[in-house]
């Protein structure tokens, strides 16, 4: 499809693949590439397998609240990430990314795109990840806040001020004015009022199964702990940004340390953005379901442009895209 410019070194000029997390699913999500695309039939075909259950029955043809349910929407995510990413390996087999990124969930597709962990290894991984953080909201009940219009480090004073430690925590920095509380009903409820009394615009209930990103979660990040020390990660040329940090990482023993931080510590996404955009990224492409990242791309100002793969009919734009680099 398409010629393509490459840079002196021969090589396609620096492109960032970037991965939604948890919340960005809908039911029949990736359909299009299923049917057009065998491709794609084929890792949905490989996740039904090693899963030995049908998740892409869950994906097409069940409800929205049987997919929204943690244990089923982060292998759903996954799997179809990572269907329209071989699609697009497989149209434009000299595009190799510079970097990979994803949010939260999306670490676990980031690390696969980047090569340093197969689906086969991986996705057991994400179903525990998911069934474990499933058990965890059902344990203790959470909810989480968006704040707007307030900069990180208000709301970071804010949650230190109200000293709920086992209530309150800050869970995502994702782009300029927007910040993720999460903590019990308690915690948010306060959190919120607090931070639109120090000038906040808004507080937003978020409509999720439980506190992400939180002490809440410390049951599933101690019952992930050995799975993922034992996992198969391994290096690759390809540069991998974490949530935790918000820096590039390389060492396969790191990356796994800091898998297992990642479920209760807080998303750094920003600061992941702005590190690979130094970093000399010239496109981001954004790999899955919605477009929520390459609005927060926006807000945050990266120099480099972003395009989206959601949809089938988003090819031909990366195919003119692509052949202009």
């Amino acid at each position: 499809m398409g010629s393509f410019s490459f840079n002196e070194s021969g090589c396609m000029k620096k492109i960032t693949f970037i991965f939604p997390g948890q919340g960005a699913q809908y039911p029949g999500m990736g359909r299009d590439f299923y049917d057009s695309f065998p491709a794609a039939r084929r890792i949905f075909e490989e996740a039904d397998d090693i899963l030995q259950h049908k998740l892409s029955d869950i994906i097409f043809h069940k409800g929205e609240a049987e997919l929204t349910e943690t244990k089923n929407s982060q292998p759903a995510i996954y799997v179809t990430s990572l269907a329209l990413l071989k699609v697009l390996e497989e149209l434009f087999p000299k595009i190799a990314p510079f970097a990979c990124a994803g949010l939260s969930l999306g670490e676990y597709t980031a690390l696969t795109a980047s090569k340093k962990l197969s689906l086969r290894d991986n996705l057991p991984l994400v179903q525990s990840r998911g069934r474990y953080m499933h058990e965890a909201c059902e344990k203790n009940r959470g909810t989480m806040a968006v704040i707007l219009g307030l900069e990180d480090a208000a709301v970071e004073e804010a949650v230190r001020a109200l000293h709920l430690p086992q209530d309150l925590w800050c869970a995502n920095f994702n782009c300029p004015g927007q910040v993720v509380i999460s903590g019990t009903v308690k915690g948010v409820e306060e959190g919120s009022k607090a931070c639109l009394a120090k000038g906040a615009k808004r507080a937003l209930p978020l409509q999720v199964h439980g506190a992400f990103h939180s002490g809440l979660m410390q049951s599933a990040q101690d019952q992930l702990k050995e799975m993922i020390f034992n996992s198969n990660i391994k290096e690759s040329p390809i540069k991998f940004a974490s949530n935790v940090t918000g820096e590039l990482t390389e060492a396969p023993t790191t990356i796994k340390e800091l898998l297992i931080r990642q479920v209760t510590s807080p998303v750094r996404w920003q600061k992941a953005i702005r590190t690979l955009d130094d970093a000399g990224t010239e496109l981001f492409i954004e790999i899955g379901c919605g477009k929520t990242l390459a609005a927060m791309n926006k807000r945050i100002g990266v120099k480099a442009p972003t395009l989206n793969l959601e949809k089938v009919e988003d090819l031909k734009t990366l195919e003119q895209e692509l052949a202009s680099l």
